[in-house]
């Protein structure tokens, strides 16, 4: 009987270990959320913008344009520019996230086979895949605020250009 309530105590201790990469998987999960509708945002934005500027174009080369239409145009345009660079930034971060939910679930895997085997050489393949994890979370949070800023700067100009 302690035989059984050893392997019970073990399995417990197993599934509490691999539950913290679990977590930070849910974590980035949220975080990849939030991120991918940036993403579809900033695209839409591109294209909406994009349209805008071929209007402009038709207009100005059938010689009916005013200097708003040139204007708009240049600003449009550094718009896109400006979008463009955001769209990267919100790349980055998704490919962090990613990247972080890769290595939490490497150390989960980890986890379980080290316990199962009791293999304790595996401990610094777990820690170091862990902490690469936590590693990616942060380098996913710097170019989700470089984003965030970038996104500010974009509206600060147009708001600007329309005064």
């Amino acid at each position: 009987m302690d035989l059984f309530k050893d392997l019970t105590l073990n399995a417990v201790q197993i599934i509490q270990l691999m539950l913290a990469p679990a977590i930070m998987i849910s974590a980035c999960g949220l975080l990849l959320l939030g991120m991918n509708n940036k993403y579809s945002l900033v695209v839409s934005r591109i294209r909406s913008l994009n349209e805008e500027k071929r209007g402009l174009l038709i207009t100005i080369g059938e010689n009916r344009h005013t200097t708003d239409d040139n204007v708009r145009l240049e600003s449009a345009t550094i718009q896109i520019s400006s979008l463009v660079y955001r769209a990267k930034l919100v790349r980055n971060a998704v490919l962090g996230y990613t990247t972080a939910v890769a290595l939490f679930v490497i150390t989960s895997l980890l986890l379980g086979v080290s316990s199962v085997l009791s293999l304790e050489k595996l401990n610094y393949f777990i820690i170091i895949s862990f902490l690469s994890g936590m590693l990616f979370v942060l380098i996913g949070v710097f170019y989700a605020g470089l984003e965030t800023k970038k996104g500010y700067d974009i509206i600060s100009y147009e708001v600007k250009a329309h005064e």
